[in-house]
């Protein structure tokens, strides 16, 4: 062999020894891979959409479109997304994407309507009542959203109600 190979072999061994040991972080360190930030940036994006709405609503030919994209944007500090239609029972999940650590706001390539929103017939949801399960299991409050009048087919919602903290710790539901 010559002494080049063995220079080489010997100086990959040393860095599989030195990561092996502790001493140089290896790729898979979890400060390396994951960026999502800490769960009190997300409670204050959530509470600063509060406003232009949760979700939003959406005529489109015959379907009425419920969008949850501001609360994907999210999913990687949520647990569960709990919503109604026209209740306040809070009786549904709309399913979370899967957190990519390297892009914690950012929704899976390829994904489709299904992962953003609900697909209903025209004028079925007269309002929805919505609460998010953060990661840790707290709650946020119940925020209920109309559809905006006389704005076409132009995605918008309007808050109708904010209410307290309801709801129990977080329990698989339905989905929709």
């Amino acid at each position: 062999m010559s002494a080049k190979f063995l220079s080489l072999v010997s100086r990959v061994v040393l860095v599989l020894v030195l990561i092996l040991g502790g001493i140089v972080p290896s790729f898979a360190d979890d400060s390396y891979k994951s960026r999502i930030p800490p769960l009190s940036l997300y409670q204050k994006m959530l509470e600063a959409n509060k406003s232009s709405g949760w979700v939003s609503f959406r005529n489109y030919g015959n379907h009425q479109l419920i969008y949850f994209t501001a609360l994907q944007t999210l999913h990687c500090q949520l647990h569960e997304i709990r919503y109604s239609i026209n209740t306040l029972e809070l009786n549904k999940r709309f399913k979370l994407v899967k957190c990519n650590p390297q892009l914690p706001f950012s929704l899976p390539p390829g994904g489709g309507l299904e992962d953003i929103a609900l697909r209903l017939p025209k004028g079925t949801a007269e309002r929805i009542a919505v609460q998010v399960v953060w990661g840790n299991g707290t709650l946020s409050e119940v925020s209920i959203f109309e559809p905006c009048k006389n704005v076409g087919d132009q995605t918008c919602s309007f808050p109708v109600k904010v209410g307290k903290v309801v709801g129990s710790q977080p329990q698989r539901g339905t989905t929709q």
